[in-house]
């Protein structure tokens, strides 16, 4: 196994730590988690970055790179949801998580019938792009924010963070459903439910 697989294998195995680090109360559990966040998202960069640099795509990293990126980012909002319970912003990242994980479902199927149907990989456009980003900085800050509020005491910021962090949330969603139809759209010829 060559050096970008296994690290995509290390952000898998991250992600229920990142998870359990975000859900268990422990000193400093903001702390812990947004470091574990940000190593797992680095090793999204390296990995890419090296399979390219190397020329060693494989097969196997490209089903499993995006698939441990939604496992990641999945795992960031079922967090927000638990850690958001029993307030006014608990449904907006409900909702949010229900957009972006129906647009990943959509988009994980549309590519398996088009790769099926002997069609070629569509690449990300430039709003797949922007909608990654928005989520990832999204999530840091987020993070960040709890480090803060959580880790420190700084109660005072909290709703000036949780506009911010919702707001960031909502931008990412749009990208989700606007990504997602321009993919729709873009592997249409492939798509036959008679077949």
């Amino acid at each position: 196994m060559n050096i970008p697989n296994k690290l995509t294998i290390i952000r898998i195995i991250a992600t229920p730590l990142f998870m359990a680090s975000m859900l268990i109360d422990f000193s400093y559990h903001y702390t812990v988690s947004l470091v574990l966040f940000i190593l797992a998202a680095l090793t999204d960069a390296i990995d890419g970055h090296l399979a390219r640099k190397n020329n060693i795509v494989t097969s196997f990293g490209k089903f499993l790179d995006p698939l441990a990126d939604k496992m990641l980012t999945t795992a960031a909002f079922l967090g927000f949801i638990f850690m958001y319970a029993g307030t006014d912003y608990c449904w907006q990242i409900t909702a949010v998580t229900f957009i972006i994980l129906f647009r990943e479902f959509m988009v994980s199927s549309i590519r398996l019938v088009v790769v099926s149907s002997g069609g070629k990989v569509i690449a990300a456009n430039i709003w797949g792009k922007l909608k990654t980003v928005t989520q990832m900085v999204g999530i840091v800050l987020a993070l960040f924010a709890y480090v803060l509020i959580g880790d420190f005491g700084l109660v005072s910021i909290k709703e000036i963070c949780d506009i911010a962090i919702n707001a960031i949330f909502w931008i990412s969603a749009v990208l989700c459903v606007i990504s997602g139809i321009i993919y729709l759209i873009g592997s249409k010829d492939y798509i036959d439910p008679s077949k």
